[in-house]
């Protein structure tokens, strides 16, 4: 009965299932990032760049049996996704920098009794 208690202890863990949690906010946020990538910055900015390189079915480049136009896709998908993050956690840095610091807390009674205790010393 121990071993059971002792898992079920792990397996309720605040930091076990915060993991949980964030692995699956990944998990969508992950599809929204490919999203944003296939569907959005894909059609706006790299089509064209691709079309005007004459090279428009990247994915589809081979030599022989070597289909290095999908690891070179692959490589510019990665590329945009790292930087769309980049993008996204710079922002929210901002904003949490842009949070007004909270006023220092007022020293306690006794701390301020000490400060005058110091006070009369020093004169």
């Amino acid at each position: 009965m121990g071993f059971i208690k002792e898992f079920k202890e792990f397996a309720l863990k605040g930091n076990v299932v915060d993991l949980a949690v964030a692995v699956i906010i990944g998990g969508a946020f992950g599809a929204i990032v490919s999203s944003l990538v296939d569907d959005v910055v894909t059609p706006l900015l790299l089509a064209p760049a691709l079309k005007a390189a004459n090279a428009e079915n990247l994915e589809q480049l081979s030599w022989g049996a070597v289909k290095y136009g999908k690891f070179i896709a692959a490589i510019i998908k990665f590329l945009v996704i790292a930087f769309v993050l980049f993008l996204l956690i710079k922002a929210a840095k901002n904003f949490e920098k842009a949070k007004p610091a909270a006023p220092p807390a007022e020293p306690s009674s006794t701390d301020k009794l000490l400060m005058e205790i110091r006070d009369e010393l020093k004169k």
